[in-house]
């Protein structure tokens, strides 16, 4: 049967109020449990645990979810699956791990199975269920009660409100560890080395600036020609102007001669010092590679000098540069 417009469009916002409504009524009913949880959690990482992260069907879609979001943000985490962990894999469980099983109904045999083996070999268990006087909930050692009134499937069958807030619990969870624990951005960027997120937070000018034979740099008494000469060698687009102990002067570009050869002719033969741009935009080597492309963007230049502690030039950031380490 096809559908209008408007009515897709109203089915779907359907779904969307009422798993607005179990996430409003799971975050109401945390309490002590989650609690107990995030200690629980705390105290098994600060040994050196891992949280061992367990489930069967959507919940164990979920729970490699959480899982991942969890190591992403600093708390060690993995997931095993209830049915391999019967066949062996139950020995990613060490001693001083914490196991979080997810099950709605809690009870799902293929999980219930698992927790009594895990507790012999000393791992306490944590679960997040809907059902508090489950046979999963009477099993663990702590309990997180996420219960809703309704899916959002028609037929109240298909797991679509329990997955959504199981996740946001999971989120929650994540988000208060990291905090918790001190979790920085850098931290962060550290275990993402190869997305754009890790890339903005980790990647230093230092990393990325031209040094060398690639930056040209000219004394204030030199002629414009030579400047240019320099330029051209380094395959630069600008001259960084510093005295002989390296201190930054200025900077003189080719956008700079271009404007002023029209109504100078004689500016090769002028100095460097008479025609540079006085107190450049500059840098520190020490400086987030990201804060290079911000200083770009809004003074809308393409070279930005970098300098150490002492305002000595060390070296060069060209825009056309940010392309091939992934910043722009």
């Amino acid at each position: 049967m096809e559908m209008d417009a408007k009515a897709v469009i109203e089915k779907a916002r359907q779904v969307f109020d009422i798993e607005i409504e179990g996430l409003a009524a799971v975050r109401d009913q945390l309490g002590d449990g989650f609690v107990k949880l995030v200690s629980a959690c705390m105290s098994t990482l600060d040994c050196n645990g891992k949280i061992v992260v367990t489930g069967v069907g959507k919940s164990g879609h979920v729970g490699q979810k959480i899982a991942a979001t969890l190591s992403s943000t600093g708390s060690p985490s993995i997931f095993m699956h209830p049915v391999e962990a019967m066949h062996g894999d139950l020995g990613v469980l060490q001693d001083g791990d914490l196991m979080l099983a997810l099950s709605y109904s809690g009870e799902t045999n293929e999980l219930t199975r698992i927790i009594v083996p895990a507790k012999r070999l000393g791992v306490p268990v944590a679960c997040i269920t809907g059902m508090p006087d489950s046979s999963l909930a009477q099993l663990s050692d702590i309990v997180v009660v996420a219960h809703v009134e309704r899916e959002a499937c028609p037929f109240n069958l298909a797991p679509t409100t329990t997955s959504t807030t199981q996740l946001a619990v999971g989120d929650a969870l994540a988000m208060v560890l990291l905090e918790a624990r001190n979790f920085t951005k850098e931290d962060y960027g550290m275990r993402h080395p190869g997305g754009a997120i890790g890339r903005a937070v980790t990647l230093r000018i230092g990393d990325l600036m031209r040094t060398g034979e690639h930056v040209a740099i000219v004394s204030p008494d030199d002629d414009v020609k030579s400047a240019l000469l320099h330029m051209t060698a380094a395959r630069c687009g600008c001259a960084i102007v510093a005295d002989a102990d390296g201190s930054l002067l200025g900077i003189f570009t080719d956008g700079d001669f271009r404007r002023r050869i029209d109504n100078d002719l004689s500016i090769l033969t002028r100095k460097v010092r008479e025609v540079m741009t006085p107190q450049p935009e500059c840098v520190r080597q020490d400086a987030l590679a990201i804060e290079a492309l911000r200083i770009l963007e809004r003074r809308h230049i393409d070279d930005i000098i970098v300098v150490d502690d002492a305002r000595k030039v060390v070296g060069l950031i060209d825009i056309q540069d940010l392309p091939r380490f992934k910043i722009m």
